[in-house]
């Protein structure tokens, strides 16, 4: 294979583990940020607006996602603002592609995620690995029958976000497409 296959990042649940109602999950750091997306939903000068939104994240994902067999990619609603705010907080370039969506929290007409349809175009028949939170069987069934090259979706539960046992997965699946 002359191209490594594309790892499309989620960032809420996978990396911001976002239901761990503690965060004290290990080696997590407590951030608060202001993604543009959720600034324009908050009143100026409220409270939130002022503090930003609470986000942990772990700063040794970068170096364990770098190490991965894959190119980098971000699929989420932080979309440009992944690179900006979450890129320097785990470890990652502020450089990474971005799938920028048409609209965001669309309802689709036959219950896929939001994300599914315009991720698989975007994708543009090349392999990759998706980390989501919210993937569910029908997403994996419209992927298998309409993208051509291999696909893994990885569904993290948002409570522990990526752990030792997805990034195992992840390049198990990268390696195995190698050898295919």
């Amino acid at each position: 294979m002359t191209e490594k296959p594309l790892l499309l990042l989620d960032v809420d649940g996978p990396l911001n583990p976002y239901k761990d109602r503690l965060a004290r999950l290990h080696g997590y750091r407590t951030h608060r940020l202001k993604p543009s997306g959720w600034l324009s939903r908050q009143e100026p000068g409220s409270r939130p607006y002022r503090r930003g939104l609470r986000v942990v994240l772990h700063p040794g994902h970068g170096a364990l996602l770098r190490a991965l067999p894959y190119e980098l990619a971000w699929a989420t609603t932080w979309m440009h603002d992944a690179n900006e705010l979450i890129a320097p907080a785990v470890g990652l370039s502020r450089d990474l592609p971005v799938i920028e969506w048409p609209e965001l929290f669309a309802a689709d007409p036959d219950g896929l995620y939001w994300k599914t349809r315009h991720l698989v175009e975007w994708a543009a028949g090349r392999p990759f690995a998706w980390v989501d939170d919210m993937l569910t069987e029908a997403d994996v069934a419209y992927v298998k029958e309409r993208h051509t090259a291999p696909a893994l979706l990885l569904t993290i539960p948002p409570r522990h976000g990526l752990r030792a046992a997805d990034f195992a997965r992840l390049r198990s699946w990268a390696e195995e497409l190698e050898r295919a």
